[in-house]
This record gives C-alpha cells, structure tokens and sequence, in this order.
C-alpha cells in the first residue's frame, strides 16, 4: 500500500483492490488537489474543503456517511462521530472511515471534534494506521485530544493532518502534537510505502509532505 497526503485531509490510498481518496477539496477552498484518479471516495463532512469531486477522475463510488461498504473488495466501516465535543451543536456532524485496503486498515478520522467512546472504538476495532486532524481546538482536536485519540486507537503508524505544513514553529499544532507523543523531531517524506510484515512494533509517527506529489 502507498499513502500520499495530497493536502489538508485528503489522501490518496493505493492498494492492490483500487485507489480510494479521502476528503477531496474544493479547488476554491484554499486546498487544491491535482487531478486524481480513484475508485472509491469517503467523504467525512459536507465542507468544501473536505467534499469536492471536481478534481476527481473516474467513476468513483462516493461514501458520505456511516455504513458498512464493500467496494471492489475495499471493505469499509464508516461511523457517526461529531466535528465538535458538543455533539454536533457547534460544528455539525462528521463521519470516521476505517478502510480495509490491502490487508490493512486505515482510519481516516475526518474532522473529529472528540474522544472517542468506547462502542465506537468497539466498531472501529484494529487500526493500523491512523490518519489524525491536529489543526488545533478552533477547528477540531488540541494537541493532547489528538494524542489521546492516539492512544485510544492503538495504531502502529500515525499520519498527522490538516494542518500548514509551512508552518512547523515550536508552537503549531504540529509541533504540540509530536511532544504530547514524546516526538522530538520528524523528517516529512514524499510518501508511505507499507505492508502488514513491515509495519513497526510500535508507534511510529510519520510527517508526510503534501507539496511532494507522486
């Protein structure tokens, strides 16, 4: 499998069943993505940063909300989760994808707001690598809501998004999320190559470079 960071929340995940792309934004919205190909689409919340087809190629089948999926054997749990700690009321709603993609699953929170409880963690189950919104309380999680979330999955590698990856000061989201996880220093990469046999023993976070597309 080969995980590219396009830019804000939007991935593009390549497996041997297909191509799935996550959060497609909105060329407008400040995010834009080049042209992608893919089969499946997920859709955490209906932004326009997070839900545009408009640099889309292809036919994809687009998932926009919770549900059990099974697409050109990419099997997905999609579940109901909140952009906000108060259910909704402040930022509305959003939905988590687990996505099984090569023998390995991947974890798309979207714009989560919160902790997660446990019968969603129950639904969720096994994760292998969890992609995490650190943009900071105004948007989504804190440093230290991000990182309990962390722990609560139990990932072997941890992807950060959603965040300005010019802007890694001793005081970013970035920065605060890798000291809430006793990260001193990372080096972003182009992409992630990984399999289930080389997947780490323990928790490894991994800065993917989004300007860096292949």
């Amino acid at each position: 499998m080969d995980l590219t960071w396009l830019g804000h929340a939007c991935f593009r995940i390549r497996g041997r069943e297909g191509i799935v792309l996550t959060d497609p934004p909105d060329p407008k919205s400040g995010h834009a993505i080049p042209k992608t190909e893919a089969h499946l689409v997920t859709v955490s919340h209906p932004h326009p940063g997070h839900s545009s087809m408009r640099s889309v190629g292809g036919e994809p089948v687009v998932l926009t909300g919770p549900g059990e999926y099974e697409v050109q054997e990419i099997l997905v749990t999609g579940i109901g989760t909140f952009h906000d700690e108060e259910k909704g009321t402040a930022r509305g709603q959003n939905t988590l994808f687990a996505i099984r993609l090569d023998d390995l699953i991947v974890c798309h929170l979207g714009d989560l707001g919160h902790v997660l409880p446990p019968a969603d963690l129950e639904r969720v189950g096994q994760v292998d690598i969890a992609l995490v919104p650190i943009s900071g309380p105004d948007v989504n999680l804190s440093a230290a809501m991000a990182a309990e979330i962390v722990h609560q999955l139990e990932p072997k590698v941890v992807i950060p998004m959603s965040f300005d990856p010019e802007k890694q000061k001793k005081d970013s989201p970035f920065a605060r999320f890798l000291h809430e996880l006793g990260v001193k220093e990372l080096t972003p990469v182009p992409k992630l190559s990984v399999t289930r046999s080389s997947l780490p023993g323990e928790l490894q976070v991994v800065a993917l470079d989004s300007r860096a597309r292949s």
